[in-house]
């Protein structure tokens, strides 16, 4: 979330208001009203649960994995969403499958995939795409091309993975075993708070002004693409604390560039394109883009319209 650019006074701001737009209507969302609180904070520093950690290097997940033709390292399982890198070889392609109750995302981050999704016509997604899989929408990820890819992939903590009849499932999840059911499945809809796909680097060469947007928003969690360039941000001021969240952690991938991070009780450092970042609820945190290249972040958050507190100054 941009953080840097606030000098007002502390203040709340409410989720946004959202109904009427789903619903079709026109109507504006209400203002925000600068509010003076009292939060409750911590008296230390919240600390972090594994496997959750405050910077993880792209550089150091693939070296573990450096003789693995196929991998998937968890990253995120904070009991609300798990984020995790999938590795998948040439020419490999996933079981068709869904979620029945769980939206799952992906971003592109190495290589080429072929991504077919209920409804909708096939998607060839590339380093810089995501990809917006609906609830109760069958699905397939293929890796094309003569390159291994990398994707990393966001659902709700303890998704279920549902597969057709059609062919023979893969091994039941531990201390499970697969049930012949039926089910009355209603594929997703997209709207305009979710789109099937884009691809950052080709919206940025189409419009000077790109700058990002939302692009998950359901019940359950929040995506946003935070697009710019250092230039355009107003001088770093090394005691801005920026903001915290009461009730939600919120975590990042660096899609490209470079992005600075200043957390609550550790040093700043500046992350690298693939870099995941992550701050538990309670704890404040800074963010900009860092270096003369554009830079995108990938904003998530387990709460939809979480609120920002920040300094009263």
């Amino acid at each position: 979330m941009i953080s840097t650019v606030f000098r007002a006074r502390a203040f709340v701001l409410a989720p946004i208001a959202v109904a009427a737009a789903v619903i079709g209507l026109d109507a504006q969302a209400p203002r925000p009203t600068p509010t003076l609180v009292w939060a409750p904070k911590p008296t230390s520093t919240p600390a972090y649960a594994p496997p959750q950690k405050p910077w993880v290097k792209l550089a150091d997940v693939k070296a573990r994995h450096a003789r693995d033709a196929n991998w998937r390292e968890l990253i995120v399982d904070d009991g609300r969403l798990t984020a995790e890198y999938v590795s998948a070889a040439a020419d490999s392609k996933t079981d068709r499958r869904f979620h029945p109750d769980t939206r799952e995302w992906f971003a592109v981050v190495e290589g080429d995939v072929k991504v077919e999704i209920e409804g909708q016509p096939p998607i060839t997604a590339k380093r810089g795409s995501l990809v917006n899989i609906p609830r109760q929408t069958m699905y397939t990820v293929e890796t094309i091309g003569d390159k291994p890819s990398l994707r990393f992939v966001v659902n709700v903590a303890k998704a279920k993975t549902l597969y057709p009849q059609e062919a023979p499932p893969p091994a039941a999840p531990a201390g499970t075993a697969w049930m012949p059911v039926r089910m009355n499945r209603v594929p997703g809809q997209y709207d305009q708070f979710n789109q099937a796909h884009v691809n950052i680097h080709e919206a940025a060469a189409q419009n000077d002004k790109y700058t990002g947007g939302r692009f998950v928003r359901d019940d359950k969690s929040e995506m946003l693409i935070i697009y710019g360039l250092e230039k355009n941000l107003p001088p770093l001021d090394p005691a801005d604390k920026g903001h915290f969240h009461p009730e939600s952690a919120e975590f990042w991938l660096v899609f490209t560039g470079r992005i600075r991070y200043a957390f609550e009780g550790q040093d700043p450092f500046v992350a690298a394109e693939g870099d995941v970042v992550y701050v538990p609820a309670n704890t404040w945190h800074a963010t900009r883009f860092f270096g003369p290249e554009p830079a995108c972040r990938l904003s998530i958050t387990e709460y939809v319209g979480n609120t920002l507190l920040l300094e009263p100054r």
